[in-house]
């Protein structure tokens, strides 16, 4: 197989995505599902729209970065906001810079580290699991070849929910897409998003869930330290 029928199927799947996102995105903003309702399920808009879960979820996890949905353990996913949240103070990033991508790992690092330890703490069994899924999800997606993006925000925010306190999403859900920044850097995975790199980044998530499964708050500090510099070090070495 050549390297342009390899991408086919990828490509293919990265429109369909935006296209569901778009598509639920506005049936959103236009007032069609009111604030408090629960979107259709996974299996009900895979029916619907003749797609994989796969592109559901994604697109799921796209209006949940857009701040417009939210899910709720157990019940689904519902809308949470029908106008799209302002940037306020981050409005000045420039996210196509690598040096704001490494000053957002830096912001993210003041906040994630804690959220980790929290989460080690306070997770519940459900919320471990979910932990544990996103991290399965991505490993599963990067055997396809297919793009992580969603899946590594997934799992940010799986850690986010654990700590209980509402706050930590608020702040995943106002970085948005800037919480996966190789997003920024192109229309696929990013310059930097090579086979390699996504291998080190799974490496790391396994460390941060094992920890939190162990309820090892030190443990869940030190690995999502490591992740988040780690982050910054492979963006610095863009730069050079």
């Amino acid at each position: 197989m050549t390297a342009t029928e390899n991408t086919q199927p990828r490509k293919r799947r990265t429109n369909l995505v935006e296209t569901l996102t778009s598509t639920l995105r506005g049936l959103i903003l236009n007032g069609s599902v009111q604030v408090g309702e629960k979107l259709p399920s996974e299996a009900e808009l895979t029916s619907a729209y003749k797609v994989s879960r796969t592109v559901v979820r994604e697109a799921i996890a796209s209006l949940r970065s857009d701040g417009l949905a939210e899910a709720r353990q157990g019940a689904g996913v519902f809308v949470i906001r029908q106008t799209m949240p302002s940037d306020g103070m981050l409005k000045s990033f420039d996210l196509n810079k690598i040096s704001s991508i490494i000053e957002m790992l830096e912001l993210r690092t003041a906040v994630e580290v804690e959220a980790a330890a929290l989460a080690a703490k306070r997770r519940s069994p459900a919320q471990e699991g979910a932990i544990l899924e996103s991290h399965k999800e991505m490993e599963e997606l990067i055997r396809q070849g297919a793009s992580t993006a969603e899946a590594d925000y997934a799992f940010h925010q799986a850690i986010a929910a654990a700590t209980n306190n509402p706050r930590f999403v608020e702040f995943l859900d106002l970085m948005g897409g800037r919480v996966i920044p190789r997003k920024q850097l192109s229309p696929s995975e990013g310059e930097a998003a090579t086979g390699r790199y996504l291998q080190q980044i799974v490496l790391e998530h396994g460390k941060i869930a094992r920890a939190i499964s162990d309820q090892d708050e030190d443990g869940a500090r030190a690995a999502m330290r490591q992740h988040l510099k780690g982050g910054g070090d492979r963006y610095r070495e863009l730069l050079r």
